[in-house]
């Protein structure tokens, strides 16, 4: 490329990216969100007048003036279209960045948008699996639901012979670009106001708008959400009560998911379930002890379990499905789950209290019988209720405001799982009022606990740390010459430690700093320009 070229595409990205930028101003100045957000948070004076300045020219949406703050942001995040209903579902598995109730609001956001036709679904599928594999589907429907993301549509593919009824999940058109440009706007404008404004850096909009992008582009590659349903059908094979849909691969690319067709029910349908003589406490009772069994035993777990995403067949098998919201626990976190949950059935708040320690997640210099009191004062009133009235999500809810005030930092994984938990034992209840969730709990987290407390766990962990250790025995003289050339660096000041971490987001900072600088240089050019030609 000559350098004429180049600087004329750098300019035209340049400007592209400005051009994004006031298309995220005017829709937030437009669509109420700021004055919403006002509510909820003050915003400083001169960033309303700035985003006023944008809404010229425009009669902003009025909100309905019966509904929460929670819902008219959630009524002007849907008006914003796509990127915005994601910020949306994000924020509201994140009540530790905005607060329990709006991200309560937050969760009923609408994901709901126009169909594209089924024309370009038909080019996409082509384009993306190739014309052979292509000719043996068949009786592909119109679009049966569509979201902000991708559209979903039933058909038939031959597979040896057999004709196998599937859902093809299809990314919607240039839908990677338009989120990326926006979320990088969006990211730049939050960099600005935290520049700008300083009291909004302890925010870390920056940060939080990164991590999005991040997400949403794994979710955005349907192959990621293809592995995590494969992962959770080998994870439950065994299981009863509960039959993932299978993936095929061969129809299955970036851009295009090829599943089971779902044969069943809504789980909201439960007078049509009750009709069709489904036990419906037993799928209760399965569909809390499935969601413990994901997040104790596998680490791993579908943290998108609301109504809308689980189905019930004749025999009673929950049937999940949307796998882009996936949630992971590490072995400490799973045994500190395990453990807390069945010290609060105990009533053993001292073991609890223990547990928090032992992995390290309260300071060592906490009182440990005070700690073990503030659980208590948690514990002793949820036994004072009703079967009906305990909730497990709630329990874990309050446990990690108290934890917050012992200075435990609680990681965003447990969050994400007390979310998840309060939205399933919802949707369990729905089922079965009396639902009681402890009873139900107690034979997985015992389970669990035997199984890695029990002498067979122990001789396994013996084996696996040996043969860790012999393994790493022929790279010895290696590791200790790296350590040596790495202490010499230190010493002589050639290695700077803390220029090791985060290094991802100081690279996003960087380019952000950069776009910053950039459009001063443009802006005050045009300024320049402006003064020679008048």
């Amino acid at each position: 490329m000559e350098l004429r070229q180049f600087i004329q595409a750098g300019k035209y990205k340049m400007f592209k990216k400005i051009y994004n930028l006031l298309k995220i101003l005017r829709k937030l100045s437009v669509s109420g969100a700021i004055e919403t957000l006002d509510q909820l948070k003050p915003i400083p004076m001169s960033l309303k007048i700035l985003f006023n300045l944008f809404a010229i020219g425009s009669s902003k949406k009025i909100s309905n003036l019966n509904k929460t703050p929670g819902e008219k942001l959630c009524q002007s995040l849907e008006d914003m279209g796509t990127t915005f209903i994601k910020l949306g579902q994000f924020l509201a598995t994140r009540p530790d960045i905005i607060g329990e109730k709006i991200a309560n609001d937050l969760e009923k956001l609408q994901d709901r948008l126009p169909a594209f036709d089924n024309e370009k679904a038909k080019k996409i599928i082509e384009n993306e699996i190739g014309s052979k594999s292509y000719n043996n589907i068949s009786s592909l429907s119109e679009p049966i639901a569509a979201a902000s993301i991708a559209q979903v549509h039933f058909a038939k593919i031959k597979i040896d012979g057999d004709e196998k009824n599937v859902a093809i999940k299809i990314l919607r058109p240039n839908i990677h670009t338009l989120v990326n440009e926006e979320l990088d706007a969006l990211m730049f404008l939050a960099f600005l106001i935290e520049s700008v404004f300083k009291k909004t850096k302890r925010l870390k909009l920056v940060e939080v708008i990164n991590l999005l992008k991040e997400i949403t582009n794994v979710e955005m590659d349907l192959r990621f959400e293809a592995a995590a349903a494969g992962e959770l059908r080998e994870n439950t094979i065994n299981d009863n009560g509960i039959k993932v849909p299978k993936i095929y691969w061969n129809y299955t690319s970036k851009r295009i998911l090829t599943l089971d067709k779902i044969e069943g029910f809504s789980i909201r349908e439960v007078e049509k379930l009750k009709k069709l003589n489904v036990d419906l406490k037993k799928v209760s009772t399965n569909l809390i002890q499935l969601f413990l069994k994901q997040a104790v035993r596998d680490g791993f777990f579908h943290a998108d379990m609301h109504q809308g995403n689980l189905f019930v067949d004749k025999e009673g098998n929950i049937i999940p499905v949307d796998f882009g919201i996936m949630g992971r626990l590490d072995k400490n976190n799973k045994k500190y789950l395990a453990e807390i949950l069945f010290g609060f059935i105990e009533r053993d708040y001292l073991k609890v209290a223990e547990m928090h320690f032992l992995a390290g997640l309260v300071p060592p210099n906490t009182s440990k019988d005070d700690f073990a009191q503030a659980l208590r004062s948690i514990g002793e009133p949820i036994f004072g209720q009703s079967i009906k009235d305990i909730s497990g999500g709630n329990l874990l809810g309050q446990l990690f405001e108290i934890t917050e005030k012992f200075n435990m930092q609680t990681q965003t994984q447990l969050l994400l799982l007390q979310k998840t938990m309060v939205v399933v034992e919802g949707v369990a209840r729905k089922l079965d009022p009396d639902t009681n969730i402890w009873k139900i709990s107690r034979p997985v987290l015992e389970s669990w606990i035997k199984s890695v407390k029990g002498p067979e766990s122990a001789i396994n962990k013996t084996i696996e740390l040996s043969k860790d250790i012999l393994d790493r025995i022929p790279d010895l003289p290696k590791v200790m010459d790296n350590a040596n050339t790495t202490l010499q660096m230190i010493a002589e000041g050639k290695l700077n430690l803390n220029a090791l971490n985060g290094k991802n987001f100081e690279v996003e900072e960087l380019k952000l700093k950069n776009l910053r600088n950039n459009m001063i240089i443009v802006f005050l050019g045009i300024v320049i320009a402006v003064f020679i030609v008048f």
